[in-house]
């Protein structure tokens, strides 16, 4: 069986619910809601760990779900956890960064990253892309060089886009499209 299959199973169950034009569907792994089982979370960081390259110095994501994905994965490969935050610290380095997703705009702080830090970037959820555009636009002002970047659920179709405007590839574990309401793997 498929070690993802739970998770698309899972997907599919999900609820949806609209902000405005934004079609938005509530999960364990991008909102904690219902509860983020442990197997699960196993399983994801699993399969991450198993399609990634391990030379790399640091994981980074972003708060809040990308902390018990980002925990996980550092367990299971053994490397340092770094957090984009939405808090402002001050800190030396500190990198301030706007960015918007489909039903939200905030800003985000990025610390700890230092000029050669090879980094994997992950995130719970690639949609826009707004996320990700703004922590690769950070992690490169801040002189890191993104190894790999890997998004547990890719909604939509924008990741070919987001490629070839940031210079990356993306990879997802996961694809869906939210169709007459309901939450579809594909």
């Amino acid at each position: 069986m498929d070690p993802l299959e739970g998770l698309k199973r899972s997907l599919e169950a999900s609820q949806v619910i609209r902000y405005g034009d934004y079609d938005y569907f509530i999960h364990p792994i991008s909102d904690g809601i219902p509860a983020l089982e442990p197997k699960l979370l196993g399983d994801v960081a699993a399969a991450i760990a198993d399609m990634v390259d391990p030379h790399f110095d640091k994981i980074l994501t972003v708060e809040a779900m990308g902390i018990p994905i980002g925990t996980a994965l550092s367990l299971k490969l053994g490397k340092p956890l770094t957090i984009v935050r939405k808090k402002r610290y001050g800190l030396e380095g500190e990198i301030k960064i706007a960015f918007r997703t489909g039903y939200s705009s905030n800003v985000l702080h990025v610390n700890g990253i230092r000029k050669g830090d090879r980094i994997l970037f992950i995130d719970d959820v690639l949609s826009t892309g707004g996320t990700i555009r703004s922590v690769v636009t950070a992690l490169r002002q801040a002189g890191g060089e993104l190894c790999d970047c890997v998004v547990i659920i890719e909604k939509g179709r924008n990741r070919q886009k987001l490629e070839k405007e940031l210079g990356i590839k993306i990879r997802s574990l996961v694809k869906v499209d939210i169709k007459s309401g309901k939450v579809v793997a594909r």
